[in-house]
This record gives C-alpha cells, sequence and structure tokens, in this order.
C-alpha cells in the first residue's frame, strides 16, 4: 500500500538547526580531499533539500486548500519568512560548488545544467534582499486570499471566481453577459487594493533588482525564471511570430466563432463558447470522472495507467471546489516521498477535463523523474514542464469521447474547441509576457498607466476584444485576473513556449499515437536534466525560437480544423 497523503509528515525546521546542518556541509566540502568526496557531500545537502522541499510544499498545499484556517495561515506566514534565510544557506552552498576545484569532475558526474541553474541562483539572490522577499511572499498571500474570498452576487447564489465560470459559459447569451457584469464588477470594486497589492510588488521587484546590480526587474525576472539558453530578446522575437502568424488565424476563428453563435458582432461574454450549444460539458460527477480517467489512462499506457492508480489510492488528488478554497489548479510534490499531489476546483464545464488532464501531465512527469539524482533535476524549468501537461491534454484526444459522449457528438466538439482555444490561447499568452516587459521596465507609472499598457498589448495581439459595458475590463483590467502576474512574473511566456512544442506532439500523435506516447515519456523520464531547447529538440521537437515553428504549426491546424 502506498504511502497517502495523510502519512505525509515533515517535522517543521527551526532555522538554528538547520543552520548547523548547513555548516557542518560547509566544513565536509572543505575537507573533501577529491571529486568523489565532494560528491558526496552534494549528495547529503540534496537529502537536506528534499526534506525542506516537502515541508514547504505541504504547508503551500493546506493554506491554498483553507485559505481561512488561521493555523494554516501562521504556518505559511511562518514559511514566507524562513524561506529568504534557507535560499541564503543554499546560495552559500551553489557559490562554494561553483568555486569548487573539483567543479569539472562534477560537471561529469551531474551534467552542466545544474552548474547552470546554480548559477542563475546566485545571480539573483544577496542577504541583502532577504527582507524584501518576505514582504513579496505576504503581498502575494494577499493577493490569493483577496481571490480566494471573493463572493461574487449572480441570480441569488454568493459564487467564488471558479463556481461563476459555468455562467460564464451557458449557452444563453443574456446569461453570459450577467455573469461577465457580476464577475467584473468584483473586480471594480476591489480594484483600489488589487491596484495596490501590484505596485508595491513592482516596487519591490524592482529594488531588488537595483540591490543586485541589474537594471530592472527584468533583467532579475530572467535570472529566477533560470532561463539559460536564451534570453529577452529571443522572446521578443517569438512574440513577433505569434503577432505575424497566430494573430490573422486568431482573427480568422473569432469571426467563424461569431458566425457559428449567430451574432451580429461577437462579444467578450461571446468569447468562452464556439457554437449555439455552448461548450460540451462533462457527463458527470467528480467521481464518474475520476473513473472515466482511470479507463482512459488504462487504454493509452501502462505506466501512465499505474502511475494514475497511485495518486487515487494515496489521495493525492484534491479537485472538487469549495469555499475558501484557492481558485485555479497546480501540481506540488513531496520530493523526501517521491510522490505528486493534484490541486484543481471542478465546477462542471470542460475546463475540468482540460486543467485535470494538464496537472497529471505534470504530475506524471514528476513522478517518472523521481528518480534523478538531484532535487534540481526532479523539474525542468518552467517552459519545459509545460510541454508535459499541455503535451498530455493533447495526447488524451482520442479518449474524450468518455468525458463528453461520442453519440451527441460531444467529443468530437471538445477536440474542435480545444485545439480553437489552444491557438487562440498564443496571442493572449505573448500579451501577458510583453504586458510585464512594458510594466518592469517603467516601475514607477501609475495604475492607470499599467492599466493603459495592458490596452495597448490588447490591440497588438487581441485586436478583435470588445468588452462593451463591463465595468474594469473596459479600462484595461483583464489582466488582474491572471494570477500569474501577481505570483510568478515572467512565467506566462513558458506556456505558448510549450503549447508551440504541444502542438507539434498532437501533430506526431495524428500519425503514430504510440510512438509519440514513448517519446513523451522518454521525455518526462530526464526531468530538468537539460535546458529547454535541449530537452524539445532532445524529444524530436522544433525549437519555438526556430524560423518557421510557428507556421508549420499553425498550417496544421488550418488543415485539422477546415
Amino acid at each position: 500500500m502506498p504511502v497517502t497523503i495523510d502519512q505525509i509528515f515533515v517535522e517543521t525546521p527551526q532555522y538554528a538547526e538547520v543552520a548547523r546542518e548547513y555548516a557542518d556541509l560547509e566544513r565536509s566540502f572543505a575537507a573533501a580531499r577529491d571529486a568523489a568526496q565532494c560528491g558526496e557531500v552534494v549528495h547529503q545537502w540534496d537529502q537536506i533539500r528534499r526534506r525542506l522541499e516537502t515541508w514547504g510544499a505541504l504547508v503551500s498545499l493546506r493554506f491554498n486548500q483553507d485559505t481561512g484556517n488561521e493555523q494554516f495561515k501562521k504556518e505559511r506566514e511562518y514559511c514566507d519568512e524562513l524561506q529568504p534565510r534557507l535560499t541564503d544557506l543554499d546560495v552559500r552552498i551553489k557559490r562554494l560548488l561553483l568555486a569548487s576545484p573539483y567543479r569539472a569532475e562534477l560537471a561529469k558526474k551531474f551534467g552542466e545544467q545544474v552548474f547552470a541553474l546554480w548559477s542563475a541562483d546566485v545571480m539573483s539572490f544577496e542577504p541583502a534582499i532577504q527582507d524584501h522577499l518576505v514582504k513579496e511572499a505576504k503581498l502575494q498571500a494577499e493577493y490569493s486570499e483577496v481571490m480566494a474570498a471573493a463572493k461574487i452576487p449572480f441570480r441569488g447564489e454568493q459564487l467564488n471566481h471558479s463556481a461563476i465560470v459555468k455562467y460564464r459559459e451557458d449557452p444563453d447569451r443574456d446569461t453570459r453577459h450577467a455573469a461577465e457584469l457580476a464577475r467584473w464588477q468584483w473586480f471594480a470594486t476591489n480594484r483600489p487594493q488589487l491596484d495596490r497589492i501590484f505596485g508595491d510588488l513592482v516596487k519591490l521587484r524592482h529594488e531588488m533588482a537595483r540591490t543586485l546590480k541589474f537594471n530592472n526587474f527584468v533583467e532579475l525576472g530572467y535570472q529566477r525564471m533560470k532561463r539559460v539558453d536564451y534570453n529577452e530578446a529571443d522572446v521578443a522575437r517569438f512574440r513577433e511570430e505569434v503577432r505575424q502568424h497566430v494573430v490573422p488565424l486568431a482573427i480568422e476563428l473569432r469571426k467563424k466563432q461569431g458566425k457559428d453563435l449567430g451574432v451580429d458582432k461577437l462579444m467578450f461574454w461571446d468569447d468562452a463558447i464556439h457554437d449555439r450549444q455552448g461548450n460540451p460539458a462533462p457527463q458527470g460527477d467528480h467521481d464518474w470522472m475520476v473513473e472515466r480517467a482511470h479507463e482512459m489512462f488504462a487504454a493509452m499506457d501502462p505506466e501512465l495507467d499505474n502511475f494514475f492508480h497511485l495518486m487515487t489510492d494515496a489521495r493525492l488528488t484534491d479537485l472538487k471546489n469549495r469555499e475558501g478554497k484557492s481558485p485555479g489548479g497546480f501540481c506540488t510534490s513531496f520530493p523526501s516521498y517521491g510522490l505528486p499531489f493534484i490541486f484543481a476546483n471542478f465546477n462542471g464545464t470542460k475546463h475540468d477535463v482540460e486543467v485535470f488532464t494538464h496537472e497529471v501531465g505534470h504530475a506524471y512527469q514528476g513522478y517518472l523523474s523521481r528518480n534523478q539524482p538531484l532535487i534540481d533535476y526532479l523539474w525542468p524549468t518552467y517552459e519545459s514542464c509545460e510541454i508535459h501537461s499541455m503535451g498530455l491534454e493533447f495526447l488524451t484526444w482520442p479518449h474524450m469521447d468518455k468525458f463528453f459522449g461520442a453519440s451527441n457528438g460531444g467529443g468530437d466538439r471538445f477536440r474542435r474547441i480545444h485545439l480553437t482555444q489552444g491557438l487562440l490561447f498564443l496571442p493572449y499568452g505573448v500579451a501577458v509576457d510583453h504586458f510585464q516587459h512594458l510594466v518592469y521596465a517603467k516601475p514607477d507609472a501609475t495604475p492607470a498607466e499599467r492599466h493603459a499598457m495592458w490596452q495597448e498589448v490588447e490591440r497588438l495581439y487581441l485586436p478583435w476584444r470588445d468588452y462593451g459595458d463591463l465595468p474594469h475590463v473596459s479600462d484595461g483590467g483583464f489582466w488582474q485576473f491572471q494570477r500569474h502576474i501577481y505570483l510568478h512574473p515572467f512565467y506566462y511566456i513558458d506556456y505558448t513556449l510549450a503549447q508551440t512544442c504541444a502542438l507539434q506532439l498532437w501533430v506526431r500523435s495524428q500519425q503514430d499515437a504510440a510512438q509519440t506516447m514513448k517519446d513523451y515519456n522518454a521525455l518526462c523520464r530526464r526531468g530538468g536534466e537539460a535546458p529547454f531547447q535541449a530537452l524539445s529538440r532532445g524529444a524530436g521537437l522544433i525549437s519555438p525560437f526556430d524560423a518557421g515553428c510557428l507556421r508549420d504549426v499553425v498550417a496544421q491546424a488550418r488543415k485539422s480544423l477546415g
């Protein structure tokens, strides 16, 4: 019987005790007589890091599961305050290893990639920013609490952000419009607090960057994301590729959507549905969906089947929406146990299937790479991580009839909408990225100027959007819904880079599903042992930074969508 979530436990660390462990490590590194002895100390350090990472993951998970629980909140606050001090201890070890006389031998043993990652960590931290990091964590937690506590009045109900989604996707246009009015009125009401939180975050992040001798947070942000094999210029070029090759297709898709819906003009509240029937929805509840998932994974691959049995037997999922639970979905892991955990908020829409297969992709990769020699390699950098999640969304396509029905055409409708939305996502994803570059290049901007920046990128990448009479978004406030902008700066472009790779997996799976699944498993097993472009090319994928990549993907998508 596997370890269950209730049995996963790590003693709350005390700084003095951890500092003594790290002092012992530093003495052992100094005493090492050869690369073999130094490597043994690296393994000891790795076990300590796995323990501390497991504790931090548990604390964060509990808080997200119940943001109103005072005990969980106190534990998260303690973790937020301790984390920068633990980072300081870690960075001191990384500096020793980067300067080690045995570096060349260690690189042969562990790979060059880990030294590139450690170098990025060293460049993005000094003890002088510890207090800044604590303040940043507190502001991020405040945003999470505000979003989780939302009560949106709608037709006699009080809904959170996850629960109102089903009304935003209702076949009735008046209902969709009313749901969007209610949602964005909540944002308009809470705009002063949301503006203040983000303004404080931008100021704080800029101060950290300047303290670390960067020109601005853009440069620091790239280091924090550990982008070791591409840079700001590469990303800008990719955004331009999207603007040239995908935005024109997106405009066509939106026009077709309006025609299929039978509306004179496509409005923002129409964006989420693609025909007059409304979006297909799963034909059962949470338990029914988990049963269908077991059938799906059993049909796809034995390893995937065994993995999902482990996840359900050990209760390593939390998928039901409830009051006080943070919105959204994510995957975390407990490295000391070699186990992942999936968090989501089912709300009865097709998004349940999408977020579920997405997070299973993350979890499956984390599980397959659990035997990597270092914690640094358990997960790749974020853009590579998202290949596994977005890739599995497409690899599960043949089994969508199980969730949406075959006789009613639900599976086919889901596949068409999923591909359409995958393409439409690319312009939105690069808009989020471009917005952040503008924000952090001008850290003293006013809230109104930041909202104008969002309107600027919408005109570039999302020119079809018409918000009509909706509050807040009409003034450039849509970005405040995107939690990554507050919590994970510069993360969002990673989804678009990965989507470009995932679409290639989709094309290959149409030709040879079994071989593509084998290639996918091999990519998952590699974890983070190589940088993004090496991992993608190693899996036979074209790097998103290579000329023509998007052009070919768009051509295949056009063909599939007719």
